[in-house]
């Protein structure tokens, strides 16, 4: 995989899989603009090992759920990075609580940020993917979009919208050489994920069909081959990056 010359764009980039992320395109070659809300010191600290592997690295501040934040920051990056060739949507929260006591907030919140959040950046994006005729757009949703999952309507009605819209661009700006996709993952080992209670871990574990959870690395790679010439014939799919959680 080779990425040299390209632009990336990583929302949620400073953490977790978002930073594995941004690293492992910024290892194909890539230049990488990653977005932050609160996390100034992560992302200063990702920016100088981007800056140290010779990449061109900024952050910026941004609210995914204001599209005026978005089309200011992409603004930013073409001026500053000289374009914009793939885009990676991963920002996303969870707020979890069953239906008859989850607040309109929770609600709102959650599809703000996963759903919204993802379409704030591709509408961004995409007059210079249109206008370059080329563009690559990966939505990071989960296999709970696909399958649902107790407790997490917002969440799940969010990742299912963020995989239906990347269908829905896929159809209308593949004319334009422009690829789009999802990446669902299953369980993933992230600083949020070791938090969690052990029953849940192992029960993750014993649902899978390799019997492991999945690390960042594992979403990271599949991203970056939907992101290079290797996955340029690929457009409208919904990757499950799962281990067999859900078959």
């Amino acid at each position: 995989m080779d990425l040299s010359g390209k632009v990336a764009i990583v929302t949620g980039g400073t953490r977790g899989i978002g930073a594995e992320m941004v690293r492992t395109l910024a290892l194909q070659g890539a230049d990488i603009a990653l977005n932050y809300r609160k996390s100034v010191d992560e992302a200063a600290a990702l920016v100088a090992e981007l800056q140290g592997m010779g990449r061109k690295a900024i952050a910026v501040q941004a609210d995914v759920s204001s599209l005026a934040d978005a089309e200011k920051m992409v603004a930013k990056v073409v001026e500053e990075l000289g374009g914009v060739h793939i885009l990676v949507c991963n920002a996303g929260m969870n707020w979890d609580g069953v239906i008859w006591k989850m607040t309109e907030e929770q609600f709102d919140r959650v599809i703000g940020v996963d759903l919204k959040g993802t379409w704030n950046y591709l509408r961004a994006c995409a007059p210079y993917f249109k206008e370059q005729k080329y563009g690559r757009f990966i939505s990071v949703t989960s296999i709970n979009g696909i399958r649902g999952k107790f407790g997490q309507t917002n969440y799940s009605a969010a990742k299912a919208g963020a995989i239906g819209l990347t269908k829905a661009a896929a159809k209308e700006l593949g004319k334009y050489g422009v690829t789009c996709n999802s990446v669902a993952p299953g369980f993933i080992l992230t600083e949020m994920g070791e938090s969690m209670p052990a029953e849940f871990k192992q029960a993750a574990v014993d649902e899978s069909a390799v019997k492991r959870a999945g690390v960042p690395d594992d979403i990271a790679w599949t991203v970056a081959f939907l992101a290079s010439e290797l996955g340029r014939h690929i457009t409208g799919e919904v990757i499950k990056v799962d281990g067999g959680q859900y078959i």
